[in-house]
């Protein structure tokens, strides 16, 4: 493969930025892979702000794999209630359990690796680089504008050409020695040098051997992809009150927003009189009262737009809540320790 540069000289330069820049975080401060696991699971999608709080206190929970492996769904769920994503620790609870009964250690393979629910190639060789310093190319978000530069790739960065080609850069660019820090440099630089809208070319170590700088479009990589227009759902929520404690679900585990809680909820056209669907609702779960409206909340997920009409009602007695099927009342104190999702969460808050 014909380079432009040489790839001792792209390690070279990051390493030793590396040594002077890198970011001090807490899944840092040693290799174990658990650690390094969990945090590059949950830094998909996120942001390293964001997930240090949920990070540290996931840990304070289920410091090992064996606590993960013995933990509820439930009580993973919760722990990550926020974060998004649930699919996420659907996964992370199902491979700790596959880890424990199956193999009782830690993977140390690509190919264990993969074989875990939730792991793909990038996290795999995240995972081998830095907590067992194996040699293994990464291709998250960060690393993929670095190479989309510094080759000033002008194509679609997420096509299937580029796909492979990416790959193929990032892997003959790994050095066989220092896996472990060159992998959190190239993040480290993706992160805080070679950011999305105003790369800090001035300040980048791999300035003089990026193509894109030297051709002066690095402002303009990656090529922005055409932005897909989310359809637009909506939903009629109910509140149902009664001495304090409100009517209440669960999700299944499996599927969209699985294992968290929400209130009773309805799919509406925008014909449908909501107020009327909203009543509608409460008879089928056997109930009757008074339906005031309360607000309306709009939330956006990864794939589509909600819009959440929000009615309250308060009842008398709880005696037909047998007829309620899956719901159960919880108290306001029980209420703030449940998984809410986030559009519910929003209805709650209000």
């Amino acid at each position: 493969m014909n380079l432009p540069f040489s790839p001792a000289e792209v390690s070279k330069r990051l390493l030793s930025w590396y040594g002077r820049e890198g970011r001090t975080l807490p899944w840092r401060e040693n290799r174990d892979p658990y650690r390094i696991w969990l945090s590059e699971i949950m830094l998909q999608q996120t942001t390293v702000t964001a997930v240090i709080p949920y990070y540290e206190r996931f840990l304070q929970r289920l410091p090992t794999i064996e606590s993960l492996a013995a933990a509820s769904l439930d009580d993973v769920i919760s722990l990550w209630a926020g974060l998004g994503y649930y699919s996420r620790a659907r996964n992370l609870h199902r491979a700790a359990r596959q880890i424990v009964s199956e193999q009782g250690s830690f993977p140390d393979t690509l190919e264990g690796l993969l074989a875990l629910p939730g792991i793909g190639r990038s996290t795999a060789g995240a995972i081998l680089s830095i907590a067992f310093d194996t040699p293994a190319p990464i291709l998250d978000g960060n690393v993929r504008r670095v190479l989309v530069r510094l080759f000033a790739w002008q194509e679609d960065p997420r096509s299937s050409r580029a796909e492979k080609q990416l790959w193929q850069w990032a892997e003959v660019l790994t050095p066989d020695e220092h896996s472990h820090d060159y992998a959190q440099a190239i993040m480290d630089l993706g992160a805080t040098v070679c950011v999305p809208r105003t790369p800090l070319c001035e300040s980048c170590p791999l300035r003089e051997l990026c193509q894109a700088f030297k051709q002066d479009c690095a402002t303009l990589l990656p090529v922005a992809r055409k932005q897909v227009k989310l359809p637009i759902r909506r939903q009629v929520a109910l509140l149902v009150k009664c001495s304090g404690d409100y009517l209440i679900r669960q999700r299944p585990t499996e599927g969209f927003l699985g294992g968290l809680w929400e209130f009773p909820v309805v799919e509406v056209s925008p014909e449908q009189n909501h107020r009327q669907s909203a009543e509608f609702l409460l008879a089928d779960l056997g109930l009757t009262g008074d339906v005031c409206e309360a607000d309306a909340v709009r939330h956006a997920y990864s794939h589509f737009k909600l819009e959440l009409t929000v009615f309250s009602v308060e009842i008398e007695t709880k005696t037909s809540v047998a007829e309620a099927g899956e719901y159960t009342w919880y108290s306001e104190d029980a209420m703030k320790r449940l998984p809410l999702h986030g559009a519910h969460k929003k209805v709650y808050s209000k």
